[in-house]
């Protein structure tokens, strides 16, 4: 059968000669950056979160927590979109489906990293997972299910490698249902916390998987122009194609997520409910302005929703920065919503004497090199997938 894309050969081949070399070299970097973020996780074990992280009782979760669901966010983003093709049958979507279930694997398993410098004891949670479960617990089922969804993606991709796309879109659909159960018990973990009124409510996990869908696109419209750049391939047309289906899917997400932000601003500030109220406005105007204007508004939403409409999402290059600068703002929320719902004291509004009215944290030197070594490794993932499965190279099925 013919080969979905086509490949033009650079001067030496694929990743031979220079280009191999380069490839060495960006793995190398990558990789001593993950290696150095690890070690500062290590140091932070022997010094004890409370001396090497800025996060207090008061604000127990930072950057490092916000990094975690950014990536598992992204990853169960990635596993709904490739979805739509090889496993739900649309065919203009089948063309991402190798890539995208790989890069679904690696931002989970770099969420993993993250997220076991973030628990003072990571160890314990996979032993007491097993030997001691908590039915009523969301953090031991959003654990449970998203080793299910790690197992599930994990299969299916080795079944698409050999070809089998029948029993692999089978593997897909149970990685979508145990994907969609984890992410929005993930939404859940902040939306039953009736004690955070920004997090509280239904809202939470519906958020989480529309959100997640569209940082999936992004991704995958990235990371399919950086791949070909890497190997100096040519797209195919039915790629093109594919990338163009999910721009305008990314771009009715863009609209719906701008959606739910008005109408969960105009609820939070309407009757000025106590400790909801000032979370907003600590948004809108206060110490986390920029934050959101700039970083969730602008490059989150907006640059990226521009841009597709202005190329009428054709121009792959233009969309790819687009979705580049929609990552970086997609990271922004994640930390936003993370903080924001910790930084205003539960019992502000009894105007206790000395209690301040935000909460302060500040990210320390230890929270950013492991955040940082998530990302490395992220990168490291997907430069190997580019060589050992060949660019994911993929037959029309």
């Amino acid at each position: 059968m013919e080969n979905i894309l086509t490949k033009v050969l650079p001067q030496e081949g694929g990743l031979e000669g220079s280009r191999s070399g380069v490839y060495n070299g960006v793995i190398g970097l990558l990789g001593l950056f993950t290696l150095v973020g690890i070690a500062f996780g290590l140091h932070a074990f022997y010094l004890g979160y409370h001396n090497a992280y800025g996060v207090s009782r008061e604000v127990p979760w930072g950057v490092v927590l916000a990094a975690y669901v950014f990536f598992v966010v992204t990853s169960t983003g990635l596993c709904l979109v490739s979805s739509i093709g090889h496993v739900f049958g649309f065919e203009t979507f089948k063309p991402i489906a190798k890539r995208s279930v790989f890069l679904a694997i690696a931002t989970i398993v770099s969420g993993f990293l993250v997220i076991a410098f973030e628990i003072e004891n990571p160890w314990r949670m996979a032993i007491y997972n097993i030997i001691s479960p908590n039915l009523t617990s969301s953090i031991w089922w959003m654990g449970t299910l998203y080793g299910a969804y790690l197992f599930f993606m994990l299969i299916e991709f080795a079944l698409l490698q050999a070809g089998k796309h029948k029993i692999a879109g089978m593997l897909g659909l149970l990685g979508v249902i145990s994907g969609v159960a984890a992410h929005s018990n993930l939404g859940a973990v902040f939306g039953l916390l009736n004690g955070r009124e920004y997090w509280h409510g239904p809202y939470m996990p519906i958020y989480f998987i529309v959100s997640a869908m569209m940082s999936g696109c992004a991704t995958v419209i990235l990371f399919h122009w950086l791949g070909y750049k890497i190997n100096g391939w040519k797209m195919s047309e039915q790629l093109q194609e594919s990338l163009r289906s999910v721009a305008k899917l990314g771009a009715l997400l863009y609209i719906v997520i701008m959606f739910f932000t008005t109408w969960k601003f105009i609820a939070g500030l309407s009757g000025h409910p106590p400790g909801e109220y000032e979370a907003f406005m600590a948004l809108l105007n206060g110490p986390f302005a920029n934050n959101f204007w700039y970083g969730e508004v602008a490059l989150g939403l907006v640059i990226p929703l521009v841009i597709i409409l202005a190329v009428r999402a054709r121009n792959i290059t233009a969309m790819a920065f687009g979705s580049a600068c929609s990552i970086i703002g997609i990271f922004v929320m994640r930390y936003d919503l993370v903080l924001i719902g910790q930084i205003i004291p539960g019992f502000h509004e009894l105007n206790i004497v000395d209690l301040p009215h935000i909460l302060p944290y500040a990210p320390t030197l230890h929270e950013w090199m492991v955040t940082l070594s998530g990302f490395t490794f992220c990168g490291i993932l997907f430069m190997m997938g580019e060589r050992l499965f060949r660019g994911h190279l993929s037959e029309d099925h």
